[in-house]
């Protein structure tokens, strides 16, 4: 609380005497950063809506920031030309730094400061914005945390920066690897991004940040990292994490988006819970994934082996198989193998039904 005290008067008693001549533009709006989550001497992007402000769109504007430190000090009627923002389009502005060299501070030492203070302003100081503050989103709990992946925003959206870390200490194989990348698409697969090692644009595109000691991060923006159509509504990011080469991977990762309302999970049953050879076998699938719309069959009785598949949706995909017709003339039949795969060849079962006894 102090810290903050501090650095509200600060912001105020080093300003220059010039401050009832000040225009106020009025409030910096919401702010991100790309990547969305970063380390104190990792290059990063800010960026500030400017758009609930009176700066006009064809004004130059400055960060005028004086804490960690101040890296303009002395200059507020005549800023910097490496304080200027870039102009981003839809009055929206950028910054781009590394918070260690910028600050000429450790990272220690950012960490134990009231964090990045500032207003923008004009080129000579005769408008400014209000106070603001950049929040800064600490992420060293996951080196403890035991987690596999996490993703910052955990919802993320498909124009807006994500950084989705990886935790290779907990998946054999990747102990002293080269590199690893991400081979991952949209909406389970339907826009791909695959990891192709024979090709050197693609494997340095998907290659992830070495944070290290076996942990690693991956920062995107979905809708440019994708080329995704401006219509396309992100539903999730399906991916593996791969070992250069694919001596490796995490297995299958889904991060589900933030304005998507993920589908409850598949249900598979047989029915009825008991059949007989003289009975019709029932098999259902509801809650199925997009573009799942069958089930294929391989039913294996003795030395008879019967296959079919049934159509259906979404929501359900259900059908019958007429063993009393199918199995008839087979004898003394205890059990029969049953194999389920949806038309993506995933198995959805692999499993022994036993037959009842029928009364002769």
């Amino acid at each position: 609380m102090k810290k903050f005290i501090y650095t509200i008067l600060l912001a105020f008693l080093t300003v220059p005497n010039f401050i009832t001549a000040q225009e106020n533009a009025g409030a910096v709006g919401p702010m991100s950063s790309s990547p969305a989550v970063y380390k104190y001497d990792e290059k990063v992007t800010w960026f500030f809506d400017m758009s609930g402000t009176t700066f006009a769109e064809t004004e130059d504007l400055y960060i005028w920031i004086w804490s960690p430190s101040e890296p303009d000090a002395g200059n507020w009627e005549n800023s910097s030309d490496f304080a200027k923002l870039k102009y981003e389009g839809n009055k929206i502005w950028s910054f781009t730094l590394t918070p260690t060299v910028y600050f000429s501070k450790t990272p220690a030492e950012i960490a134990a400061s009231a964090g990045f203070w500032f207003r923008l302003k004009n080129k000579n100081g005769s408008k400014q914005s209000d106070v603001a503050n950049m929040a800064y989103t600490d992420f060293s709990s996951f080196y403890t945390a035991n987690e596999l992946i996490r993703s910052y925003p955990s919802k993320p959206t498909i124009d807006k920066p994500v950084s989705i870390l990886f935790n290779s200490n907990l998946k054999a194989g990747f102990a002293g690897v080269e590199s690893v990348h991400f081979h991952s698409g949209l909406n389970e697969w339907a826009i791909l991004q695959e990891y192709q090692a024979w090709l050197p644009e693609v494997s340095e595109k998907t290659k992830l940040k070495d944070l290290g000691n076996g942990f690693y991060k991956m920062d995107l923006i979905p809708k440019q990292y994708y080329n995704a159509p401006d219509d396309f509504v992100m539903e999730n990011i399906t991916f593996l994490m791969v070992a250069k080469d694919w001596v490796a991977n995490s297995g299958d990762q889904i991060i589900y988006a933030g304005a998507f309302v993920p589908p409850p999970p598949p249900v598979f049953a047989f029915f009825p819970l008991q059949i007989s050879q003289k009975d019709f076998l029932g098999m259902s699938r509801k809650n199925n994934e997009s573009g799942v719309n069958k089930l294929i069959y391989t039913i294996t009785a003795g030395a008879k082996v019967i296959s079919g598949e049934f159509t259906g949706g979404t929501a359900e995909i259900k059908g019958f198989v007429n063993l009393v017709s199918e199995l008839n003339g087979v004898p003394n039949l205890s059990e029969i193998h049953v194999l389920v795969k949806d038309n993506k060849d995933k198995t959805i079962s692999d499993t022994t039904i036993p037959l009842k006894t029928l009364d002769k």
